[in-house]
């Protein structure tokens, strides 16, 4: 079966930094697309950045770009978010999602969803 799990959210300043980790299990990296997507209070989900490690491509949505880093460690099967410089709006429960296949785009899908980490930013 597939299963995500996500962690590493926790709280923090504006401007701190947190890396979330996306440990996928029964997936190989090299097939699939990793994503996440987050859903701030009161707002709908929002994909945030996605990795397709075998071609090595991504995306990262226009409010987190230049900030945030994905990428992707097939030997230990996760998938990182690295978050810098983070803002109070970057306040949310983070997912992790998978979908076979290969090529990210800002209309990346996901077959498979991971329990949420909640990211809370303060000012």
């Amino acid at each position: 079966d597939v299963q995500l799990q996500a962690s590493g959210g926790g709280s923090v300043q504006a401007g701190g930094s947190l890396r979330l980790s996306c440990a996928a299990f029964g997936v190989n990296l090299d097939d699939y697309t990793i994503g996440w997507f987050r859903r701030a209070p009161g707002k709908e989900r929002e994909g945030v950045s996605c990795i397709s490690s075998s071609d090595g491509s991504t995306y990262y949505a226009d409010s987190v770009k230049g900030r945030f880093t994905i990428s992707s460690d097939n030997a230990k099967s996760t998938v990182y978010l690295q978050m810098s410089s983070l803002k109070p709006e970057d306040t949310a429960v983070y997912y992790c999602s998978a979908e076979y296949g290969l090529g990210c785009s800002k209309n990346y899908g996901a077959a498979y969803w991971g329990k949420g980490t909640l990211v809370t930013v303060s000012s």
